[in-house]
Formats: C-alpha cells, sequence, structure tokens
C-alpha cells in the first residue's frame, strides 16, 4: 500500500507540473523548454554516455541517429551537430560533471530533476520503439543527475496506468462505434493470434489503438502534452501496437503448437498481473518433487518490473534430472565425500581421474539426464532467441535471468541472437547463475554484441556437483558456474556467490538472498526505505563498471544480503 500511495502522490505531482507547463506552452517538448546552456549541456552529456556505454564500432550507427535525432529534438541549431557527434565518438568524456552541473541549474529542472528522465522517456518512445540500450541511457543519465532509479520506473508504470484509466472512463457507445468500423479489418489478426491472445492481452493492446484520442489525453500528465499528442496521433496508433506486440497480447499469446525440433514443450507463464515498458523473462534449471515441482515456485519474490514472466520448457526430463540430483546428493554422496569433492574443485582440476571411486560408481545415474537437459537446454535457448527476434514481446527491453541449465538456455539464446541481424537494443540484462557453459572470454566477446547492459555471471567456486558432471573432458575447462568470466567489457559482471551458495541446489533454495546480491529486487525489498545502501541503490544498477576494474567481480553476496 505505501509503494502505491508513494506512485500515486509522485503521479499527482506530475500532473501539477505538467499543467503549469501546459498553461505556459502547450505544445512546446519539455526538453525544448530549457535554457540554450541547459539544452546544449543536455545533448552533451547523452552524447559523451553513449560513447561510454556503446563504445563499439557496431554501435556508431546507433549513437550516431540517436544524437542526430537528440539534437532536433531539443531544437538545437544544427550548427552544434558536429559537436555532440564528436562527443558520441568519445571526445570530451572529461567534462560530464561540468555538463550534469550546468543541467542541473537550469530553471526548469530545480525543483524536480525528474523531468529529465521524463523527457527523455518521451523521446525515447517517439516511434514505438523502446530500444534496450535507450532505456541503458536513460538509467545512466538518472545516476548522474543524482535522480533515484524509482523514479523511471514509476513514470512507465504510471504512463500505462494512464492509458488504462482513460480507457475504462470511455463511453460503451463510442467504444461500440469503434468496434464496428475496425472489425473487418482486425478480424483476420485476432483469428491469427488465437485464443491465447483474448485470455492474456492488455487493455491497451486487444483495443490496438481504437481510443487513441481519448486514451492519450490521459498520457499528458506523464510524458507532456506534446509527446501525447503524438501518442494521439495515426502514428501514435501504431507506437503503441508497436511496443506491445500484436494486439498486445506479448508473450502470454505465444504458445508452441507444434514441436520444432526436438523441443517438446515451450510456453511462457506469466509471473506478475501487471504491464510495463520492459519485461523480465526467468528461466528455471530443473524442476523437483515437493516445494519446487513448478517453474514458477524459485521467482515468487523476484520484482525486475511490473511485467515478468517464467519460461516453461522441457518439464518431463527436468523432473527427471531434479529428482535424480536429489537422489544422488541424499543417497550416494556422504559428507566425506562432499568435502573431498569441494577441494578437487577449488584446487581447479577438473578431471576424471581425481574423482572418488564411489561417486563414480553411480555416475550413470547423473549422467543420461544431464546429457539430454543439456542438450535440450541448448536448442531451447536458439527457439528463444527466434521468439525475442519477432518481437512477440513487443519492442521493449528484456531482462533474462536463470540458473543452472536455464542459464545454459540464456547462454544460446544470446550466441544465436548475436548471428543474427538486427539483434541489438533487444536485451537489457542478463543474469547467469551457476551456468553450464563456457567460462573463457573469448566464448563471451560476441555475447556483448546483444546485451546493452549488463552480463551478471554468478559463480561459486565450490560448486562440487557442478564439476562433476564435467568431469569427462580430455583436458581441463573452465566453467562459467564455477569462475569468473575474465571479460575486459564494461558489461560484464562477476559477482561470486560461493558465501550464499553451498551445492548446486542452492541456486532454487536461495534464490530470494541470491537476487538482492545481484542487485535484483524482491517483494521485501519493496518494503524498505528508500535511502538503504546496498547492492540494490540506484548507482550500483546504472553504472556497472563500478565494479573492481580488474577483476570485474562485485561484492560480497553476505554484504548485499546484510544491507537487504
Amino acid at each position: 500500500m505505501a509503494e502505491e500511495e508513494k506512485k500515486k502522490g509522485w503521479a499527482l505531482k506530475q500532473h501539477s507540473k505538467a499543467g503549469l507547463a501546459g498553461e505556459k506552452e502547450a505544445h512546446v517538448l519539455l526538453g525544448q523548454q530549457l535554457g540554450e546552456p541547459g539544452r546544449f549541456a543536455y545533448a552533451a552529456l547523452c552524447g559523451i554516455s553513449l560513447a561510454c556505454l556503446f563504445p563499439e564500432n557496431e554501435q556508431s550507427s546507433f549513437r550516431t541517429e540517436f544524437i542526430e535525432g537528440f539534437v532536433k529534438w531539443l531544437d538545437l541549431p544544427d550548427a552544434v551537430l558536429p559537436a555532440m557527434t564528436a562527443f558520441a565518438s568519445g571526445l570530451g568524456g572529461e567534462g560530464t560533471e561540468s555538463f550534469a552541473q550546468i543541467l542541473l541549474k537550469d530553471p526548469i529542472l530545480k525543483e524536480n530533476p525528474a523531468l529529465i528522465t521524463q523527457d527523455l522517456l518521451s523521446f525515447s518512445l517517439r516511434d514505438g520503439y523502446y530500444d534496450a540500450r535507450a532505456r541503458v541511457l536513460i538509467c545512466h543519465i538518472t545516476w548522474l543527475l543524482r535522480i533515484p532509479l524509482e523514479e523511471l520506473e514509476v513514470l512507465e508504470e504510471s504512463l500505462l496506468e494512464s492509458l488504462k484509466e482513460q480507457k475504462e472512463e470511455e463511453s460503451e457507445t463510442a467504444e461500440e462505434s469503434r468496434k464496428k468500423r475496425e472489425r473487418r479489418k482486425k478480424l483476420k489478426r485476432y483469428l491469427l493470434i488465437g485464443l491465447a491472445t483474448v485470455g492474456g492481452g492488455t487493455v491497451i493492446g486487444l483495443t490496438g489503438g481504437l481510443a487513441a484520442p481519448l486514451v492519450a489525453a490521459g498520457a499528458a500528465t506523464v510524458i507532456g502534452s506534446a509527446g501525447a499528442a503524438a501518442l494521439g496521433s495515426t502514428a501514435g496508433i501504431a507506437v503503441m501496437a508497436s511496443l506491445f506486440g500484436a494486439a498486445g497480447a506479448g508473450l502470454t499469446g505465444y504458445k508452441m503448437k507444434k514441436r520444432v525440433g526436438a523441443i517438446e514443450e515451450f510456453e511462457f507463464l506469466p509471473l506478475t498481473e501487471g504491464k510495463q515498458l520492459h519485461i523480465t523473462i526467468a528461466i528455471t534449471g530443473w524442476l523437483c518433487a515437493g516445494k519446487y515441482g513448478s517453474f514458477t515456485a524459485p521467482w515468487s519474490s523476484m520484482m525486475r518490473s511490473s511485467e515478468q514472466y517464467c519460461l516453461a520448457w522441457e518439464s518431463k526430463y527436468l523432473m527427471e534430472l531434479g529428482n535424480t540430483l536429489d537422489t544422488l546428493l541424499n543417497g550416494f554422496v556422504n559428507m566425506m565425500a562432499q568435502e573431498a569433492l569441494k577441494l578437487t574443485v577449488l584446487s581447479g582440476i577438473v578431471t576424471a581421474l581425481t574423482w572418488p571411486t564411489s561417486l563414480l560408481t553411480v555416475a550413470s545415474v547423473i549422467d543420461n539426464p544431464w546429457g539430454v537437459c543439456l542438450h535440450r537446454a541448448a536448442e531451447v535457448g536458439k527457439h528463444l532467441a527466434h521468439i525475442l527476434l519477432s518481437r512477440q514481446q513487443g519492442k521493449r527491453p528484456v531482462t533474462l535471468i536463470g540458473f543452472s541449465l536455464g542459464a545454459r538456455v540464456i547462454y544460446f539464446c544470446l550466441q544465436e541472437m548475436a548471428q543474427e541481424k538486427d539483434s541489438q537494443g533487444i536485451i537489457e540484462d542478463v543474469v547467469l547463475l551457476g551456468a553450464p557453459v563456457e567460462g573463457e572470454a573469448k566464448y563471451w566477446k560476441a555475447i556483448t554484441r546483444v546485451v546493452s547492459g549488463r552480463i551478471i555471471n554468478g559463480y561459486c567456486r565450490g560448486d562440487w556437483l557442478l564439476g562433476f558432471v564435467y568431469r569427462t573432458s580430455s583436458v581441463q575447462i573452465n566453467v562459467a558456474g564455477l569462475q569468473p568470466v575474465d571479460l575486459d567489457d564494461r558489461r560484464m559482471v562477476n559477482m561470486d556467490l560461493s558465501a550464499v551458495v553451498k551445492g548446486h541446489l542452492d541456486y532454487m533454495k536461495q534464490m530470494d538472498t541470491i537476487l538482492k546480491a545481484v542487485g535484483i529486487k524482491t517483494k521485501e525489498c519493496r518494503l524498505e526505505e528508500k535511502g538503504s545502501s546496498s547492492l540494490l541503490s540506484p548507482p550500483a544498477r546504472t553504472a556497472p563498471w563500478a565494479a573492481d576494474s580488474e577483476t570485474g567481480e562485485g561484492e560480497n553476496p553476505e554484504d548485499a544480503a546484510d544491507g537487504a
């Protein structure tokens, strides 16, 4: 309740300020109301940040297009474009703090700096495509200006709430009239989406934009009158449809109707009832009888966004694997063997010669189901890649998080996406926990082309079970779930979870603590006061290079858990 009251209060405050701004200059974009020094500093700050966040050559077109469009958005003279292009190319980084101070001194921002976040969001949504790189940039600018990241989350949610409220206020007669006019045009699309869409589509998406002018009226309090006018136009109809996918059904409208290769099961299950401008997909690594018998169980407390899904995949094989793991641990491995195995893994030797004979005698119990699931995880990952590339989720940023074989699904998803064109700007952050994949940096380099924000590798040095399933390798190999990935890239963040994860099964049992450690909010965190200091603070989220510059490793998860 306290969280809802905070959101309502913030929205009312924005409504008041937007109203005053509307009386003063109804059709002038917020950014254009800044003084000329403020607008110059604003554009420069974005240019420098683009170069800092996305310095790669393959990102040059994104940087250039963004800054050119932004200069026009702010109504800056064409003469400043060469300077802004230079900033976006990597020059002038030392002026970041100066530009931030100039911007904050603008009279319009003195009382409410969060208006910058509002303006950047409006600019990023103007074409109906919320690029993941744009959201990472907004988060970074928000952090540079010392604006709490929660302001962006509330702004995104308030925009959707405003749209839905306006839809509910429409008269039944007007709604029926529009439906009749559009029925023939929309019928074919609705039939193609299928029954799942009817159950899962949002209010905004299902109306497609049939109520665009009235709906957009409510958006004026959030993104400004000029931005709302754009949403109410013919182009605005395409904007909303584009953001939320075909008919607004998003991922709930997708279910594999027939087998795809070796895959037998692939379906998205909603974890939350809300809708958001960015989504999270969680992927479970195995199933077992009892408390953790469902795909959704490990993620019950996660609050990464208001729209979260869980991928249900190959449950028959994952249940067999989970029961086998449980049997192996409870029946065959005694405490002495576990301690010996931990020492084996810690020594960095992962070969068949070092494992106790007592464990090798029961190896066949685990080898077959593990091998089957390894193969299927790779296939599921590739299929997920093509679902995301087809924009089934709409044109919104996606965060992926998974543990064990779920992390392997994500790894192969990203590898597949990296081989395709137009794969950038879809994925915001990824979190791989106890990943049974290659740990050498050269295999992870391609992933950086796809991920806009952070690539978090959560590992446990003493995970003997993960080491055991790799024992048959003829040479020593690096496993990402056992050690840091030594990749020199600002996106790469290695988190040593050894203080929390004592064995591979703890990735499921200790998920709430792990989520806090890697900086993902849980329901418990929502109850915390705004100013608490931990890995959950905005700087940790928006400045991924804040990790140790040489090792790329984050803080001790026990410290994060204590702070949370």
